[in-house]
């Protein structure tokens, strides 16, 4: 006997307008229940920067005030030969970090997740030290002694 080209639907999910075609159910979470959610390249980004401020912000006072944002590009991209990769206000005591000149344009020897961290980090660095009119290096002498 010859199959129906109709097959009856099955009711709707819970997510709205999708049906469950199948009857094997909604997906779950590509991670499952037990393990930590996947983690994106913004997220990695945001967090360097927030875990960088904070650092410099226990070395030096006065960055207590200081507002850092993150924002995807800068509005004038291009200057003649270079593109920002952050801006700082010295009036509204901001800086704003440009994530995708960093991440895409940097010219790393070893692109790998340590490399990329302290690229960021070295973007907040000179970015604090423009701010307050100092040397990145002078901002944590002893943090890379040794090296």
């Amino acid at each position: 006997m010859p199959r129906s080209r109709r097959t009856p639907r099955t009711a709707p999910s819970a997510r709205r307008g999708i049906i469950d075609r199948h009857g094997r159910g909604l997906r779950s979470a590509v991670t499952g229940p037990y393990l930590p959610m996947i983690r994106g390249r913004i997220d990695l980004f945001e967090s360097t920067v927030a875990s960088t401020a904070e650092y410099l912000r226990g070395i030096w006072p006065e960055l207590e005030d200081v507002r850092f944002e993150i924002a995807a590009a800068p509005a004038e991209a291009l200057h003649g030969d270079h593109v920002d990769r952050w801006h700082v206000s010295l009036e509204e005591r901001r800086v704003v970090l440009y994530r995708i000149p960093i991440q895409r344009m940097a010219k790393l020897h070893r692109n790998d997740d340590l490399h990329q961290r302290m690229m960021v980090e070295s973007c907040v660095f000179r970015a604090v030290a423009d701010l307050i009119g100092k040397d990145p290096w002078d901002l944590d002498p002893d943090r890379y002694r040794g090296l």
